[in-house]
C-alpha cells in the first residue's frame, strides 16, 4: 500500500465539522504537516479555540475516515494532534493586487476556449492593462504550447519574507499553467481532489502582484474544478465561448446555468461566439458557415446575456497558436495594420473592459461563493 498526502486529505473530505458543516479540508483545518512513515500517518488538525466543544469527535471521525477511506492497516489512532490559532492572525487575502478575475468558459471541448482566452490576454495586455493568466484547464493545458513557452523552466521568487512560485511572463501577460509542472507527454491522472488542490496552488503560492485582470481558462464543461475556483475566489464575471453549432450550444446554456445558479451566482459578462464563419484567404469577403449561422447570436438573445464578439474560422488563427505567438500579438505591433482576425479579438477586447465596467457599476464587490450541500445537489 502506497500512502501519500492527497490521499490523507481525500480520506478527509468525508469528515465534516459540526460547527459549520463544512468538510476539514474545505474549512482549512488539516496543518500542512502529513508526515507519512510506512503505515503510519501523523498530522495535525486546527481549531479556532481550545475550549472547542467538537474536538474529541472531529479527531475520532478523522481516524475513522482513514482507515474506511484508505485501509484499516493505517496506523492512524493516537498519532492526530490539535493546533489552535491565534485571534489575531486573519487568513490572508486572496490575490489582493486583482482588480478584476474573469472566468472563461465553455459547455464543451474544442469550442476554441483556450485560443480566446489567450488572445484576449494578449489583447488586453496591448491595450495597457497588467494582465494575468492561469491555465486552469489540469488535465489538457494548453497555455504553454500556445505563448511558446513549453520548455520554460519555473522559479520562485521571495516576497516578503515568503517564497513563491513566479509567474512567466509573454507579451505582456503573466502566465501559470499545470502544464509547466507535468511531462508534457503523460496524461494527468489525477483525482478531483488533488486536481483542485494542484490549482489552488497556483493561485495561492503565486507572486502575480497587481493587475488589472486576472484571467482563468477553465476546463470545458462543469466539474468540481469550477466548484473550486468560485469558492477560493471572488470572480467579477464569465465568458462564455460557444461556436454557432447545436450542440455546442445546448452546452454553453448549461454552462450559463451552472454560474447563474442561485447557489454559485457570478455573473455572466457575455458570450463570443467562435468560428463564427469561414472566409477562404484568397476571398476573405466571402463566408461559409461551417457550422450553423448566428446560432451565437440567437443564444445571447434567448439568455439576456451581450454578445461580446464573433470570432472567424481562420488558418491564421490556428497556425500562431501552434506557433506559440497568438494572433493578437499583432495588434501590439501596430494596431493600424493589423489583420481581421486581430481585430476581432481587438474588438472581444474593448467589449470585455466594457462589460466589466458596466458589471461593476451596476452589482456590489464579488465575493468567494459559499456552496451549501444542497445547491450543490441541485446544480
Amino acid at each position: 500500500m502506497t500512502l501519500y498526502p492527497n490521499l490523507i486529505l481525500d480520506a478527509l473530505r468525508n469528515v465534516r465539522y459540526p460547527g459549520n458543516g463544512k468538510n476539514l479540508v474545505e474549512n482549512e483545518m488539516v496543518e500542512d504537516d502529513i508526515r507519512i512513515d510506512g503505515n503510519k500517518v501523523s498530522f495535525s488538525l486546527i481549531f479556532d479555540k481550545p475550549t472547542d466543544p467538537f474536538i474529541r469527535s472531529v479527531v475520532r471521525s478523522a481516524e475513522t475516515a482513514i482507515n474506511t477511506y484508505i485501509s484499516p492497516e493505517v496506523e492512524i489512532k493516537g498519532n492526530i494532534s490539535t493546533k489552535f490559532r491565534k485571534a489575531s492572525e486573519p487568513k490572508p487575502e486572496v490575490l489582493p493586487g486583482v482588480k478584476n478575475i474573469i472566468g472563461v468558459s465553455s459547455g464543451k471541448g474544442g469550442v476554441g476556449k483556450s485560443t480566446v482566452s489567450a488572445n484576449l490576454a494578449v489583447a488586453l495586455a496591448s491595450m495597457g492593462y497588467k494582465v494575468g493568466l492561469l491555465d486552469a484547464d489540469i488535465f489538457g493545458p494548453s497555455m504553454p504550447k500556445m505563448f511558446g513557452v513549453e520548455d520554460e523552466t519555473i522559479y520562485m521568487i521571495n516576497k516578503d519574507g515568503r517564497d513563491y512560485i513566479e509567474p512567466i511572463e509573454r507579451y505582456g501577460v503573466k502566465m501559470l499553467s499545470i502544464g509547466f509542472l507535468v511531462d508534457k507527454e503523460k496524461a494527468v491522472l489525477w483525482r478531483g481532489g488533488m486536481a483542485s488542490n494542484a490549482l489552488k496552488q497556483l493561485i495561492t503560492d503565486a507572486w502575480w502582484g497587481d493587475l488589472d485582470y486576472f484571467l482563468i481558462d477553465m476546463p470545458p464543461g462543469t466539474s468540481d474544478i469550477h466548484l473550486t475556483l468560485v469558492q477560493t475566489l471572488p470572480i467579477t464575471g464569465i465568458v462564455v465561448v460557444t461556436t454557432p453549432q447545436e450542440v455546442a450550444l445546448a452546452d454553453a446554456r448549461k454552462g450559463i446555468a451552472m454560474f447563474t445558479n442561485p447557489g454559485v451566482n457570478v455573473p455572466i459578462l457575455g458570450l463570443v461566439e467562435n468560428m463564427a464563419w469561414f472566409s477562404p484567404e484568397p476571398h476573405p469577403e466571402e463566408k461559409y458557415y461551417i457550422f450553423g449561422k448566428e446560432g451565437g447570436a440567437e443564444l445571447a438573445k434567448k439568455t439576456g446575456v451581450a454578445l461580446l464578439a464573433q470570432i472567424p474560422l481562420v488558418m491564421g488563427i490556428r497556425e500562431q497558436a501552434d506557433n506559440g505567438a497568438p494572433v493578437a500579438v499583432e495588434l501590439e505591433k501596430d494596431p493600424a495594420k493589423a489583420n481581421a482576425e486581430a481585430c476581432a479579438f481587438g474588438l472581444l477586447a474593448r467589449n470585455v473592459v466594457e462589460a466589466v465596467e458596466k458589471r461593476n457599476a451596476d452589482l456590489p464587490a464579488t465575493q468567494k461563493v459559499e456552496i451549501s450541500k444542497k445547491s450543490h445537489n441541485e446544480g
